[in-house]
Formats: C-alpha cells, structure tokens, sequence
C-alpha cells in the first residue's frame, strides 16, 4: 500500500453532514411535564443514552431535567454533568427541540414519580403509549438511559435530533475542549500526521471478556477471581480459547502491533494510545513500543499539571481520548466497544474520516498461523491483511440490520448501532453521488 493511501481519506463521496430539522419538525411544548434520568454506564454510554434521553423527551412532549451521571460504574467516577459537558451550551443549543432544565423544580420535588426502566430499542409505538404516565404523573424518573430507543424505523426529524444532540449540544466542558485541541496540536506538531489506536487492553475490559491469551497464569487467576467477584457482571465462567477465535477479544499488543505492520505503516509513525492503565504496564507493551517507538500517552504528551485536574475522573481523561481519537488521521479500534462504536459514527458524520475495523475473527486465523510457522512474515502477509481490509475504512455504507435467523427483540441487539453509523439520516448525499 502507498504511502499517501496509508493517511487519505478519499473526499469524492459527495456526502455532507446534515443533522437540520425538516421543514415539518416541531419543538416539544411539555412545560408541565418532567423527566428525570440516571445515566448509566462510561462515557460513551453515557452520552448516547442522554442524546436517547432528548429525543424521548421530545417524542414524549416533555421538559427534561439535566441528567445525573453513573457514579457507581466500575470506575466509581464522582464527576457531574457539568464536569465533563458544557451545560449551558447543552441547554441553549437544543431550546428549539427540548426544554432542559438544570434542577427539578422544588415544588415538585415531593410528588410521587413513575418509575421506568424503558424497554431497550423501544421504537415510536412504545412511547407513544408511555404517554399514558402523564395522566397520573407529573415527573417520569428513567433508571437507565443506553440504548433506550431503536436504531432504526424512527422518523427522520428524530434521528437528526439525536445527532444534533450528540454531534453539537453535547460540547465537552472548556476545560476538556481545551486540553484536548492542545494535546491534538503537540500531536500534529511531531511531525504530520497521527495514529490514534483505541487499544482496550485494561484489567476490566480483559476480566469481562475472559480474554486471557498470552496472560500468565497468574494473571489469568486475578482476571477470573475479579469477574466472579463483580456481581453485575452476570457471566462468570469463560472459555477464553473460544472467546479468541469467534473474534470476541480485543487484539493484544503485540497483535495490533503486527496488524500495523502488515497495514504498512513504518516504525516512525506516530501513535497515541487511547486506552486506560494497559493490563501488565510495560511487559505487555513491548511488543508494541519495539516496533514503533514513537507510542505516545497522555501522561507523556500532557504536563502532570495539567492532568493534574482530571486525576480520578475516569470518564473526563475518556473525554480528552475522545477527542484525540475523532481528531485523529487515522482511527484503528482493537476492539469494538462503545467508545470505538462512537468515535467511528462520529468520523463518519465529519465526513467518513479514515477509520479501519480490525476483523479480528479472521486476524486470529492469521496470528496463529504465523506463529506455528504455517504463515511467514512479510510481503505476502501484508498483502493478505490490506485485501482483507480494503472494505473496512470507513468508507459510506448504511447501516447492517440484525443477523440472519435472529429472530424476535434479540435481533436489535445484533444490529448495527445508530450511532456507530448514522447514515443515511444524518449523512446526506448530492444528487451526483452514485452511493449503492
């Protein structure tokens, strides 16, 4: 592969964002009506759960009270709304779709409220019929927010409602927007452009998964006594070997890094890693630094001083890799989670930046061929990987329905997620383009 095809992003799909309401599209009047939510979740949960929560509120004719955050997730972070949003940036933005509000009003503090766990994926019917609450209630309290409305058959003005809210209402706080544009510009200023590999390679994500490959046994032990002791995690016991070749585990280090290799970036290429504390530190790493040492962290891109204000704050340093990764030449996910489903429909929406999916089902197939010899390094290998990977860059697409013979409510759970690609909604194309 060439080196300008390695950092391009092919600009002649004739395609613009648009996120504007139609000429029908009416602002909710519930000035007597609340909803209260408790989001759930880290923070890229947490942000498509509330840009959900708006487009409910609208559909439910509503006014919404600003939303308070998941303090007892696995990374117990005690951050507000408005430590890591911009809040009255949020409010203002949406005044012509939603009325927000910061606070319940006192007075109704004291009313009984319907509480509601909203069925996941739900669609305009549902809702609809939720309406019925306001006959007995005021004040709707929602205990969870992800996932709460479908990908899919919802009106036009709806979906564009929720990228308005994701895309431009919800603004990270000053003090993120700020420190993540100068870690861009230190970034940009080693020399052109930048990786950004969303590497999950932390404690939680590999005790969840049961993902245990190239661990010790000791390790392998803390990750399984730390999945059996988190109650909310409801799978306990995990074939590790299967979870790896059906493509369930996010790539190692050493995995991504051949995987870059093989793509055909050079050892000079600059790297930052997206990622919390990496399982293992350093003896983990090594595979992936040895090849290309110009990785790069926000410990050691930013001062101490100035991470000094988001020290403990899990979900605001995952807002400034959040930026860093979106503003990235070229996005690589090791795995695919919420943060790698957001930043890849967030790419997409700026105008399908560069974004490559591993498929790791059949990098597996690869990885462990090489290693038993039957593969060898190099050209052909190369080769094998870029042609594998040649459709999965970002380029515009719509959106995949559920798996094949999944029938019922579990085939939503199989779509593909609005938000990790909101075309055609909220992407639209000229009348020259020739998008199949």
């Amino acid at each position: 592969m060439s080196n300008e095809k390695l950092w391009d992003t092919p600009l002649n799909y004739g395609l613009r964002a648009c996120a504007s309401p139609t000429a029908k599209y009416k602002a909710a009047q519930g000035w007597d009506r609340y909803i209260t939510v408790k989001s759930n979740g880290g923070l890229n949960q947490m942000r498509t759960g509330i840009s959900d929560m708006v487009a409910v509120a609208h559909i439910m004719n509503a006014t919404l009270v600003i939303p308070q955050l998941d303090k007892r997730s696995f990374w117990q972070d005690t951050s507000t709304f408005s430590d890591i949003f911009d809040e009255l940036h949020f409010i203002t933005s949406l005044q012509n779709d939603v009325r927000i509000i910061k606070e319940l009003p006192r007075e109704l503090e004291s009313l009984p409220r319907a509480r509601k766990h909203f069925t996941s994926w739900s669609g305009m019917g549902y809702y609809e019929d939720m309406k019925r609450l306001w006959e007995e209630f005021q004040v709707i309290h929602v205990a969870k927010s992800d996932s709460r409305l479908a990908n899919n058959d919802l009106p036009l003005d709806i979906q564009r409602l929720r990228c308005r809210t994701l895309y431009h209402a919800l603004r990270f706080s000053p003090l993120i927007e700020s420190l993540g544009k100068k870690l861009v510009e230190r970034l940009r200023s080693r020399g052109g452009g930048y990786i950004a590999l969303h590497l999950r390679y932390e404690k939680d994500m590999l005790s969840f998964t049961g993902c245990t490959y190239g661990l010790t046994q000791a390790e392998s032990e803390e990750l399984r006594l730390m999945r059996e002791n988190t109650n909310h995690w409801k799978v306990k016991k995990i074939n590790s070997t299967e979870q790896r070749e059906e493509g369930f585990c996010p790539l190692t280090p050493k995995e991504a890094a051949i995987f870059l290799q093989a793509l055909g970036y050079s050892p000079s290429t600059v790297i930052y890693i997206a990622a919390g504390e990496i399982y293992g530190g350093k003896s983990h790493l090594v595979e992936l630094t040895s090849r290309f040492p110009n990785i790069v962290f926000k410990e050691t891109l930013a001062t101490p001083e100035e991470l000094k204000a988001f020290s403990k704050h899990a979900s605001q340093t995952a807002a400034i890799d959040y930026i860093i990764s979106t503003e990235s030449d070229v996005f690589i996910p090791s795995y695919s989670g919420n943060m790698a489903r957001a930043v890849e429909g967030h790419r997409r929406f700026l105008g399908h930046r560069k974004t490559i999916t591993p498929d790791r089902k059949e990098l597996v197939k690869l990885f462990d061929k090489l290693q038993s010899g039957q593969l060898k390094g190099g050209s052909s290998f190369s080769h094998i990987v870029q042609e594998m990977h040649k459709n999965r860059q970002g380029a515009p697409r719509k959106r995949r329905g559920p798996l094949p013979g999944v029938k019922g409510r579990a085939r939503f759970r199989t779509e593909e997620s609005f938000y990790e690609n909101p075309y055609p909604e909220c992407i639209c194309r000229s009348k020259r383009a020739n998008l199949k």
